[in-house]
């Protein structure tokens, strides 16, 4: 049975508030370790690998793969949990899950939180050729370049380079499957979960251009840009180091992240949504030395040390 699901870890109270997690491409749900413990302190924390990716097998999906299928996957795990409805965060990847469960499973998801992610990867093209280099050579070129591609200068996170050294190759090419057929905007208008979009101001690749485009296409859908003078702490740093993130990045939430996934899940944002919707809690600023950073029912929201 364990083989036809996703590997998980579960934190919190059973009876305390569901909250799903999703990775990005190349990552575990390691990517959520400094933030997963807080969070938990108020909701059941609920964080998977994909196919391939940590512990999970990389035959729940072959060539040809979609973002549906990860979809199932992930309702599969819910359901074994006895998980109805829940509030869902995703990275990249693993924020198209959530958007594809958004519209497609309106009825599961109370509240959803996309950050660093896009209802379009930039066409297929790209992924697609991905995709066959990684099955004819493996992820040696890819491991060599991750440093480079998630973290700025100077900075790295072992554990999640390992991550992606130890992905399945034949499952990592099968979502990069799913990444090159994903297309969602044309649906994007039909979300009626509480939805929150998070951006990188200087993400190469999901720019905010990309969440901008959810959040104006989403009813009611809030954004937060984080600009990129500001400090972050990632997964296991001890110095500050300003964040990169998009489809392949293993950018760790933490600081604003954190702030922008508590706002998300709190239950404000879960149920049916009101006439007439109130700022939740925090929502003049993030905590954390966010200073600036909005969430909250804002369309667009700039740092006071940006533009």
């Amino acid at each position: 049975m364990t083989e036809k699901l996703l590997t998980f870890r579960a934190e919190g109270a059973d009876s305390a508030p569901p909250l799903l997690l999703g990775p990005s491409l190349g990552t575990s749900y390691a990517l959520w370790d400094k933030v997963a413990p807080e969070l938990s302190l108020t909701h059941r924390v609920i964080r998977w690998d994909l196919p391939g990716h940590g512990g999970s097998a990389p035959g729940l999906i072959g060539p040809g793969a979609t973002v549906g299928d990860l979809a199932d996957l992930v309702l599969a795990l819910a359901d074994s949990l006895g998980v109805e409805q829940f509030a869902y965060a995703g990275v990249s990847l693993g924020g198209a899950v959530g958007l594809h469960l958004a519209v497609h499973h309106p009825e599961r998801v109370a509240s959803l939180a996309v950050i660093c992610s896009s209802a379009h990867f930039n066409g297929a093209k790209p992924w697609e050729e991905r995709a066959a280099r990684v099955r004819s050579e493996g992820l040696g070129w890819l491991v060599e370049s991750a440093n480079s591609r998630w973290f700025t200068p100077g900075f790295t996170v072992p554990e999640l380079v390992a991550d992606q050294r130890d992905a399945d190759p034949g499952a990592y090419a099968a979502c990069c499957d799913a990444l090159a057929g994903f297309d969602l905007r044309e649906r994007l208008p039909e979300i009626g979960a509480r939805t929150l979009a998070v951006a990188g101001r200087e993400d190469p690749a999901t720019p905010p251009t990309h969440l901008r485009e959810i959040a104006d296409a989403v009813p009611g859908a809030a954004l937060v840009e984080i600009p990129g003078p500001l400090i972050w702490r990632p997964h296991s740093a001890r110095r500050p180091f300003s964040p990169r993130c998009g489809p392949t990045s293993a950018v760790v939430p933490s600081a604003g992240w954190r702030s922008a996934v508590r706002s998300s899940a709190t239950p404000m944002w879960i149920g049916p949504r009101p006439g007439r919707r109130r700022s939740p809690p925090g929502s003049r600023t993030s905590s954390r030395g966010t200073r600036g950073v909005r969430s909250g029912p804002i369309r667009r929201c700039r740092g006071a040390s940006g533009a």
